[in-house]
């Protein structure tokens, strides 16, 4: 554990809580993508199987409570609870063109094949590229509510926290995983163009479009 890691979690925790304030208060799923939400899902599922089998700390073991539970609730707060204002017309990216890659990469380039590491693997893999249909929501939309810029920007600050996660250990460890420092680079370069318009934009009370 370092400052970078634990700011990159609580990054991450926040960018959830932001989420699901943001479906519970409005009672809407307006301009989130489920698509995102599912790959999110299945990252955490096929990561975290290990939370019955392997202790590593509380903080851990917490930790991936936490997202299981949440990415569950916020699947099912789109597809069931809050269904009736969820997008699906403009919610259209292809996510098995997401898929399949992930899975056969992470088949053939991974530390070890068995099947908890190939699953791993995949989670990281996937990662990297699960924003991609919320990316794309927006892009047709047009533009993201503040609230969703936010949470955007703060999941997208939660990888770029992990890179500087990655750089310490290196540093001070002398340890590194190219596997998730490869992903890592893929999803903080995804966000790159949002994060300048999030900067320009948005912290100026504007709201935020992507290009068409």
């Amino acid at each position: 554990m370092n400052i970078f890691r634990f700011a990159g979690d609580l990054s991450h925790v926040f960018a959830i809580i932001i989420l699901l304030l943001k479906i519970w208060k409005t009672r809407s799923c307006a301009g989130i993508s489920g698509k995102s939400q599912i790959l999110f899902a299945v990252v955490y599922l096929t990561r975290y199987l290990d939370l019955f089998t392997t202790y590593v700390s509380l903080y851990n073991s917490v930790m991936k409570v936490l997202f299981l539970a949440t990415s569950g609730a916020t699947v099912y707060f789109m597809y069931v609870k809050f269904k009736a204002t969820y997008d699906h017309n403009h919610d259209s990216f292809r996510i098995e063109f997401l898929l399949v890659p992930c899975a056969l990469l992470s088949l053939v380039i991974n530390h070890e094949f068995t099947v908890m590491e190939v699953l791993w693997t995949f989670s990281i893999y996937l990662e990297s590229v699960a924003i991609l249909p919320q990316l794309f929501l927006v892009s047709k939309t047009g533009e993201a509510e503040s609230i969703t810029s936010h949470y955007l920007f703060a999941l997208g600050s939660y990888r770029a926290l992990y890179l500087l996660n990655w750089v310490y250990r290196y540093m001070v460890e002398s340890h590194y995983d190219l596997i998730a420092i490869f992903a890592g680079i893929v999803q903080t370069i995804l966000y790159c163009d949002f994060f300048y318009l999030y900067i320009t934009k948005v912290l100026k009370g504007k709201k935020l479009q992507l290009p068409a």
